[in-house]
């Protein structure tokens, strides 16, 4: 049994079984074994037999051997040199051709009068692929030269911003999933339950000392009312909590010691509080904060009140319509 051939026959046996797996299962987030891990028990198992399969081949050539006679043995073992011997031959044949030199008894004609001190040089042609190759390299230039010194193509800064282009979209897309990447550019308002409980565990972790459990305030400022000190709404809080309060006597910054998916988890959690009654409130500090990107319902309700009185039975349709649309 060769032993050498087995082995070489198993190894590209596993590795085609494994590219078909994925092939058949894989998806876009993960591979087939990944998705499902009891795959590996199967494709181990076909392993096995394809081992145990080879092995019995084996084993049954080993005894059909032993029964031939000694002539028959001789003579099958001829073949089987014959055969080895003549084993990609094709491939030796072009292999030879390729590198261009004479046989031995040959070498006589290409023989150059040089001597030196007995050695004697040839007069070889160079290998036939290194000329292939340098023909191609000629032809590749001229193409080079037509397309992009003749027809003007693109040029190298065109296609580094092509290609950074389209990995800047593929990177977007990547990190509307993976949320630890999230900035303040990026934030959105959290309000899957898991995330908010997620951000009242560390907001009760480290926030209440100086907010209060309920959000009242403290040392801290009272975060139930709609007044904020350094602006509302999601991403104003997250930048608050990542880079800190005011110089000297704000909250300090939270960066180094929360994650960015935490920071966006007590973030949001924080914003749960507005509208709420504390305990023990705080008095307001700094302004009124509204949303700049938030339907500005109140100001046209104002229009419409100011102008009613000429039309009123058209602005109170407008006024329905106002309320309805937001």
């Amino acid at each position: 049994m060769n032993n050498t051939g087995l082995f070489i026959r198993t190894i590209a046996f596993a590795v085609l079984g494994y590219f078909f797996f994925n092939w058949i299962g894989s998806t876009e987030d993960a591979t087939a074994f990944e998705n499902l891990p009891w795959l590996w028990v199967v494709y181990g198992v076909i392993i096995l037999f394809y081992i145990a399969g080879e092995a019995s081949l084996g084993a049954l050539s080993r005894v059909l051997y032993a029964s031939l006679k000694p002539d028959a043995q001789k003579k099958y073992d001829e073949n089987i040199a014959f055969a080895k011997a003549n084993q990609f031959k094709w491939i030796k044949n072009i292999y030879k051709k390729s590198l261009g030199s004479k046989a031995v008894e040959e070498e006589h004609e290409i023989i150059l009068d040089h001597n030196y001190d007995g050695i004697k040089e040839l007069d070889n042609n160079l290998p036939p692929w290194w000329v292939y190759m340098f023909y191609a390299t000629i032809l590749f230039a001229v193409v080079y030269l037509v397309r992009f010194e003749i027809f003007n193509n693109y040029d190298q800064d065109e296609e580094y911003e092509t290609a950074v282009a389209a990995a800047q979209i593929e990177i977007d897309e990547w990190k509307k999933t993976a949320k630890n990447l999230v900035d303040v550019n990026t934030v959105v308002l959290l309000t899957d339950a898991a995330d908010i409980n997620a951000g009242k565990v560390i907001f009760q972790s480290n926030c209440v000392a100086c907010h209060k459990a309920d959000g009242g305030g403290g040392i801290g400022p009272n975060l139930t009312d709609r007044n904020w000190i350094l602006g509302g709404g999601i991403k104003n809080v997250f930048n608050t909590i990542s880079e800190g309060g005011r110089s000297g006597k704000g909250m300090v910054a939270w960066k180094q010691d929360l994650k960015p998916l935490e920071m966006a988890q007590v973030a949001s959690y924080v914003l749960t509080f507005e509208g709420t009654t504390p305990a023990e409130p705080k008095a307001a500090e700094g302004e009124i904060w509204t949303d700049p990107d938030a339907p500005q319902i109140e100001e046209q309700i104002n229009e419409i009140i100011t102008d009613s009185l000429d039309h009123p039975e058209v602005e109170i349709e407008e006024l329905k319509v106002v309320t309805d649309n937001n």
